[in-house]
């Protein structure tokens, strides 16, 4: 006998769940999958962000995917959506970036990720040196298990000043046909679009855009708008990508980062300009180049695994003993020369420096800085505003989960809040009545409790 598949769930209010660090998202999707209301595979996400989040945790066995609790204490605002891709949940993601986040190449890139049996851990295909200067590449032939990724990234650019006022309704019903039609043109489902893995044949591939505004809608440019809707970042070339990934009858999960709409590096106030500009020195990574070979790729990942391990166990050790003989000592390591100015500095500041921290803060020096913007009030309602625009001409989504990241200053304290009420109004004024739950303030009350306990 057949084995029936169970029906397909929908919310009667749309589950928006705010949680403050990212990676806390995880465990309600897991529950809409567990509940029916996402797929159990091949769920598609639009994840809007500073930050892509796509990192691995480097030495996270592979198999602790498949134990959800012990997978959720080992997550972390950077590397939550790439246990879900090897999980099998998760099979297509579009990063949508302000136009100041810039981590990972504009485009579509299709790879694997799966298990390398040498270490027992998670890996990826992608030679974006995103990935490469985490170490986290191996050629398709040493995976194990693997999944097929399609990844789009895609820029956000806020509306122009004026912009709003002279969009009427038309704009927006314009985008709405750009999505119909979208799917019309190419003739087939998004998921037979994007997201089968009989497609995936080539790995880290980037793709065009695809086919012109002007072509879906038999026009010109439109006679509501002021800018050109197929430049790159406006709201009509948002669902012109998307509409190649999404569907009106398949789920999908809107995450929204706060920090999409202002963002801090936080580390920047941490440190001066000199011992930032030494710890971009020391943690500098230089990729392969576009045409590398699979032999220069495999040496360009040792080479920085190795570079890692090494400034790893230099901030360790200085941990214990940042006296003269321990930095002279590390310093005279390739590369490591401006250690001792490093020190030096830090000292001259603080007696004690936080070692694990500036380690912490020199993982994201390699080849690009973290995004850096505070965004102004104006800046951010012109950001809102093209969101609400392209988000009006998708489909609705199965369920929203939002990170204020405000604890750790990824999103500015002073703002956050403004900022989320905002969005929430957003999605109110798209999708009616939400079923609307802030899980920050749960855990708050619970970590203050904590506090509270051990003093």
């Amino acid at each position: 006998m057949m084995s029936r598949i169970p029906p397909k769930r929908v919310y009667t209010q749309l589950p928006v769940w705010v949680v403050e660090d990212h990676h806390d998202v995880v465990s309600h999707i897991y529950r809409a999958i567990a509940s029916r209301h996402l797929p159990l595979r091949n769920i598609r996400m639009v994840h809007l962000d500073s930050h892509p989040d796509l990192l691995i945790p480097i030495n996270m066995c592979a198999d602790t995917v498949f134990d959800k609790d012990t997978l959720f204490s080992e997550l972390s605002i950077e590397n939550w959506i790439m246990p879900m891709v090897y999980a099998g949940h998760v099979s297509c993601v579009a990063w949508l970036h302000p136009y100041w986040a810039q981590q990972i190449r504009e485009g579509e890139h299709r790879m694997f990720v799966g298990r390398d049996p040498s270490t027992t851990t998670i890996r990826v295909t992608s030679t974006d040196n995103y990935f490469l200067s985490d170490g986290l590449y191996v050629c398709e032939k040493q995976l194990e298990n693997s999944k097929p990724l399609r990844l789009n990234v895609v820029k956000v650019n806020p509306i122009k000043p004026g912009q709003r006022s002279s969009r009427g309704q038309n704009s927006v019903e314009d985008l709405e046909r750009w999505f119909v039609k979208r799917q019309r043109m190419d003739g087939e489902t998004a998921e037979e679009a994007g997201c089968s893995e009989t497609l995936f044949k080539f790995t880290d591939s980037l793709q065009p855009a695809g086919v012109s505004a002007e072509a879906i809608l038999g026009t010109g440019k439109s006679q509501s708008t002021e800018t050109d809707d197929n430049d790159e970042g406006s709201p009509a070339y948002v669902v012109k990508i998307l509409s190649t990934m999404l569907s009106e009858t398949e789920p999908y999960i809107l995450d929204i980062d706060l920090d999409f709409f202002s963002c801090k590096n936080p580390f920047k106030e941490l440190y001066t300009q000199n011992e930032y500009d030494i710890l971009k020195e020391l943690y500098n990574f230089r990729g392969p180049g576009p045409n590398a070979t699979e032999e220069e790729l495999e040496e360009c990942v040792d080479h920085r695994v190795r570079q890692l391990e090494d400034l790893e166990a230099a901030f360790a050790d200085l941990l214990e003993d940042d006296g003269e003989e321990t930095v002279t000592r590390w310093a005279s390591n390739p590369g490591m020369a401006s250690l001792a100015q490093l020190v030096s500095s830090l000292k001259s500041r603080n007696l004690s420096p936080d070692y694990e921290m500036v380690h912490q803060a020199g993982l994201t020096c390699d080849s690009m800085e973290l995004p850096h913007h505070i965004s102004s009030d104006e800046e951010i309602d012109r950001l809102i505003s093209a969101v609400q625009l392209f988000l009006k001409a998708l489909p609705k989504p199965m369920l929203v989960t939002m990170s204020r990241s405000s604890l750790d200053e990824y999103c500015p304290v002073e703002q956050v809040d403004s900022v989320q009420s905002r969005v929430l109004a957003l999605l109110e004024s798209l999708y009616g009545q939400l079923d609307l739950h802030k899980d920050y303030e749960h855990s708050s009350t619970e970590t203050q409790a904590c506090q509270a306990q051990a003093s």
